[in-house]
């Protein structure tokens, strides 16, 4: 089973999330709100999409290229996930 089907209700929780927070700035820039409460919003969607990518991509990791049962690299799986998410965030 593809691990978006696995977490496929967790994922599309984030996207309605994604998908009020856009809601959100459409509102901020029709009502002419200052440059802060727009700038925090798209910040805010930033970080949402970025947690999403992070989990389709670490479950993709965790799924197709994590070594099998028995093999000695599931460290470098980890050590891989690290790096990944400290560049992503």
């Amino acid at each position: 089973m593809s691990h978006t089907l696995k977490d496929k209700q967790a994922l599309l929780n984030r996207v309605r999330r994604l998908r009020g927070q856009l809601d959100g700035l459409e509102r901020a820039l029709q009502e002419e709100q200052g440059c802060y409460p727009v700038l925090q919003q798209i910040a805010a969607i930033r970080r949402a999409v970025n947690g999403l990518m992070n989990k389709v991509i670490e479950g993709h990791i965790r799924v197709h290229l994590q070594p099998r049962d028995g093999e000695e690299d599931a460290s470098a799986t980890e050590g891989l996930l690290k790096v990944l998410r400290s560049y992503l965030r």
